[in-house]
């Protein structure tokens, strides 16, 4: 699964989510509830613009982004590992 996210980085990168794309989807973050650092980087509980509660993760040591839960309706069958 793609996913690309756009953030606020102030004097560290992936200080806060604002918005992020999902299957050529963009979906703006309206608040984030819960912020946390794991071992591997940041992590974000948020709330989308249709009002949908996810969670990203940034692993800074491969410099990517995961969508860690997500909406059962957002889920397709591209998403599950074989």
């Amino acid at each position: 699964m793609e996913l690309t996210v756009e953030c606020y980085s102030g004097h560290t990168y992936a200080q806060e989510p604002r918005a992020f794309v999902r299957q050529g989807r963009r979906h703006i973050v309206q608040e984030v509830e819960r912020a946390w650092r794991t071992p591997e980087g940041p992590h974000f509980r948020v709330i989308t613009d249709d009002g949908e509660r996810c969670e990203l993760a940034y692993n800074e040591q491969a410099d990517t982004w995961s969508l860690i839960h997500a909406p059962s309706r957002w889920i397709t069958p591209s998403d599950i590992p074989h």
